[in-house]
């Protein structure tokens, strides 16, 4: 093999064995956001989660609610649905 064409070998597998150890870089990085995407996904799910057993105590309230406390527990049961309601549509957006 002459110099030049050595050379020229050399230089390319260099090159090549650079670009394949930054696709592993990026590969492992792409595992990694998958990875934090996918907590933040149940993380935001179990927020929701809770809010609709918040909301469902609320509406069981607003059932055996009396004359007295009736407008008290629909304006907290507005409060808890709307609430409730943004962050479901807020988590859906970003999905």
């Amino acid at each position: 093999m002459t110099p030049k064409r050595a050379e020229y070998t050399a230089k390319m597998k260099q090159q090549l064995d650079e670009l394949n150890t930054k696709i592993d870089k990026l590969e492992a990085k792409t595992a990694e956001i998958k990875k934090d995407a996918w907590e933040k996904y149940q993380a935001e799910l179990a927020k929701l989660r809770h809010e609709s057993k918040l909301a469902m105590v609320k509406f069981g309230d607003l059932k055996t609610a009396g004359e007295a406390s009736w407008d008290k527990t629909v304006a907290e049961m507005d409060k808890i649905n709307d609430a409730f309601a943004g962050s479901f549509h807020y988590f859906k957006t970003h999905i």
